[in-house]
């Protein structure tokens, strides 16, 4: 199935606008004709057709600054809406957001076991039409659905080359052709650091590195205000950086990796050999529960004071740490963020953390990095989903779109 890209009533100026006004909330005419370099004219004659079409309306004035104060304008929040999806390797979340990043309708969260399940494309593909079918909002309506998975991952070209196969084919094409609605995907760990940048704690900042805490460990970076990728896209592979040679046997074949030692989905693992083992703590263990269901009990208890968790969790901070050590050597980052699922637990990995960077970094390079928790935290993925949609909100947007707003005329 192939779907016709055309910008909102054929208008590139237009498509930028909303795209701009979606990131900065509320902008004037004279501050998107400065961002743009085209005339007040040109853009306020842009915003008028927007909103006559339904998609911009007036927000009241800026604040005083001495002079006449500008009129402001922001998105219509229903306008148009967009189909987050956040996958892990055990989980899928879907949640539907409107132009102003509001949930629309209940999320979707259901099992999703990515490594050698043949099955899991169709499955995805069957709970996403389910989930749209389901929704009081029209497809027509839906800007377009976007991904956030773990894998390496070629964003150009649409494919995952770890999970998802589409037997060999554009991951976002099959995707875009099953559901009719245009698809993108990108890593998780990427979508979380543009959350962070785009809405979160690193707002506006330009040397970022966000830690994607979850079952796995990954990075997105940020460098001079952009996402970076690296020569082939595949850059930030922070779970894969050596802390020993002999250490556990890690998904990649090597040992020691600090993904096969620190991971969430380790530390559950650890807790399940703990309680086996007699180590006394409020942990219960079932022998019918996978490892998913004991690493959000594990948050929970160390949040609620369980030592024994406290302590799996600290021993992999200082883990961690000792990775963020090499990484700030390398990029000398202003900011580090703990997001994802396991920014719950920041507060308790942050000493550790801490104590690994005074052992292993220059004093010097690590004084001047800050190290942030997330305010997003696990809804991070999900709000970098529906960012990436409107990153290429100005690239390719479906027809369909145009005739969106006409129904909140």
């Amino acid at each position: 199935m192939e779907l016709e890209n055309k910008g909102v009533k054929g208008s590139q100026l237009k498509n930028m606008i909303i795209k701009k006004l979606y990131f900065n909330k509320a902008m004037s005419c004279a501050g998107l004709s400065e961002l743009f370099d085209k005339s007040i004219p040109s853009i306020a004659k842009a915003v008028n057709e927007l909103m006559h079409e339904g998609f911009v309306v007036e927000d009241g004035y800026a604040p005083s600054s001495g002079g006449r104060r500008p009129l402001m304008y922001s998105v219509k929040s229903n306008a148009m809406y967009i189909l987050a999806i956040a996958l892990d390797q055990l989980t899928a979340r879907i949640q539907l957001f409107d132009l102003l990043n509001n949930a629309v309708a209940d999320m979707l969260t259901f099992e999703l076991k990515l490594l050698n399940n043949p099955d899991a494309l169709a499955k995805l593909t069957e709970q996403i039409n389910s989930y749209i079918k389901n929704s009081s909002v029209p497809k027509e309506k839906i800007a377009g659905i976007g991904i956030g998975m773990p894998g390496f991952i070629n964003v150009t070209e649409g494919i995952n080359y770890t999970y998802l196969d589409a037997n060999g084919q554009s991951l976002t094409a099959y995707l875009t052709a099953k559901t009719g609605i245009t698809t993108y995907i990108d890593n998780d760990s990427s979508l979380i650091a543009l959350a962070e940048q785009k809405f979160g704690i690193a707002k506006s900042q330009n040397e970022v590195m966000v830690i994607n805490l979850g079952w796995g460990i990954g990075l997105g970076m940020i460098v001079n205000g952009k996402l970076f990728r690296g020569h082939n896209g595949f850059a930030g592979e922070l779970s894969h950086i050596p802390l020993s040679e002999d250490g556990a046997l890690c998904e990649c074949g090597k040992r020691g990796c600090l993904e096969a030692e620190a991971s969430m989905l380790v530390v559950a693992q650890k807790a399940i050999a703990g309680i086996k083992q007699g180590r006394v703590t409020s942990l219960k263990y079932n022998s019918n529960d996978h490892s998913k269901l004991m690493g959000d009990a594990l948050l929970e208890a160390a949040n609620n004071g369980d030592q024994f968790a406290i302590e799996l969790l600290s021993d992999a901070g200082y883990k961690i740490g000792k990775a963020l050590a090499i990484l700030i050597h390398i990029m000398n980052p202003a900011i580090i963020v703990l997001s994802g699922r396991g920014a719950k637990v920041a507060k308790i990995l942050m000493a550790p953390i801490q104590q690994a960077l005074h052992k292993y970094c220059i004093p010097r390079l690590a004084g001047g990095t800050e190290l942030l928790v997330s305010e997003l935290g696990f809804d991070a993925e999900l709000v970098g989903a529906a960012v990436l949609v409107m990153e290429n909100f100005d690239k390719t947007v479906k027809a369909k779109v145009s005739k969106a707003a006409k129904a909140v005329v």
